[in-house]
């Protein structure tokens, strides 16, 4: 026979409560790990987001080389390498001063830093030391120098080769040089520069 009611209600009872107890954690437990996991997935979203968009800073904002030439001493050496350069299609302002360039030449391999050209008497005066290379404009509407804001800013980039030289002369005929612009992004512009074999009779040749 079945036992009575009233002795079988206190057990039901304290069964259902130990019930509720283990359902009540459970949930907990969820709600804990739950939180726990938007939380994670926040972090990584947002760290992903900054990822990408250094990775497409370092592709984008960069500089572009329109043209190059040197300037010719003694009809035997390249004193100085000028970079004509432009904002990259698609790139944000690039601020040349942040920027850096690692040259690496025949005698020497250097990081050069971005200073801009003085001027005086109303004209600009370059004269950069062994660890630098100078910005002036070559077209600036905005008068924005050092930094490219706009697709038509051309500025020069001057490099010293002769500071950079065993010799102090230069690069000289069939040498070459390998120039990497590095901006305040990260994102790289590599450029060779390659003097032609014969300099005789020439003030300023294309490199």
């Amino acid at each position: 026979m079945d036992a009575p009611s009233s002795e079988r209600l206190p057990d039901r009872g304290q069964v259902g409560i130990g019930t509720l107890i283990v359902f009540i954690a459970m949930v907990l437990v969820a709600a804990i790990a739950a939180g726990v996991l938007v939380n994670t997935a926040g972090v990584l979203q947002t760290k992903s987001e900054q990822t990408g968009q250094e990775a497409s800073a370092q592709v984008s904002n960069r500089v572009q080389v329109a043209s190059a030439h040197g300037n010719v001493a003694n009809d035997d050496h390249v004193e100085f390498v000028n970079l004509t350069v432009m904002r990259g299609s698609g790139s944000d302002d690039v601020n040349l001063s942040s920027a850096t360039i690692d040259w690496v030449g025949p005698d020497a391999a250097r990081t050069l830093v971005g200073k801009n050209a003085t001027i005086e008497s109303g004209k600009y005066v370059v004269d950069p030391n062994g660890d630098e290379f100078e910005v002036t404009p070559i077209q600036d509407p905005g008068n924005t120098v050092p930094v490219l804001s706009d697709q038509t800013d051309r500025f020069r980039i001057t490099i010293p080769a002769y500071l950079l030289d065993d010799d102090g002369d230069g690069l000289e005929a069939g040498e070459e040089a390998q120039v990497r612009i590095v901006t305040q992004h990260g994102a790289i512009t590599p450029y060779r520069v390659t003097v032609p074999e014969s300099l005789t009779n020439k003030n300023d040749v294309t490199v």
